[in-house]
């Protein structure tokens, strides 16, 4: 399980859910990168670098590439056309809100670089629009849930 962050491109009129439908669906057949993300994701990694700090980077080809970081579990991912940053439950209170203040900039970054707009679907609205206090107490208490629910 993991805090979620998608990146989507809205229409005028178009409702965010009418855009994650439309992201599921094309979710179903695989495609290679675009040349327009593709040529982000060479801006995104050394400024995400300065970021994060050590990060694990992983390509194939022209279907995929993942930014990973191992201290925090964020993890930031193009598959195709689609471009989202997952974090996972591992973090509670001050944590959280250092992993999320992360995700927070590193959103930033990736919106800046690709034109898309930075979804939380655990929100349900566009990041900017967000309080980052929201978010980590989300975190927070999902994290702990899990800790009860399964230890650890």
């Amino acid at each position: 399980m993991s805090y979620d962050i998608y990146f989507l491109s809205r229409h005028d009129g178009q409702s965010w859910d009418e855009v994650l439908e439309v992201m599921e669906d094309a979710a179903e057949h695989s495609e290679p990168i675009p040349a327009r993300l593709l040529e982000a994701w060479d801006r995104i990694v050394p400024q995400a670098r300065v970021l994060l700090g050590e990060v694990d980077i992983t390509e194939y080809e022209q279907e995929s590439r993942d930014l990973s970081h191992s201290g925090t579990g964020i993890d930031l991912s193009v598959f195709g056309d689609e471009v989202s940053i997952t974090v996972p439950y591992w973090h509670a209170g001050d944590d959280a809100a250092v992993a999320l203040g992360m995700v927070f900039a590193l959103s930033a970054i990736v919106e800046k670089e690709t034109g898309l707009t930075a979804y939380d679907p655990q929100m349900k609205g566009p990041l900017t629009e967000m309080q980052p206090q929201g978010a980590t107490e989300l975190m927070s208490r999902i994290t702990e849930d899990l800790r009860i629910r399964y230890g650890g």
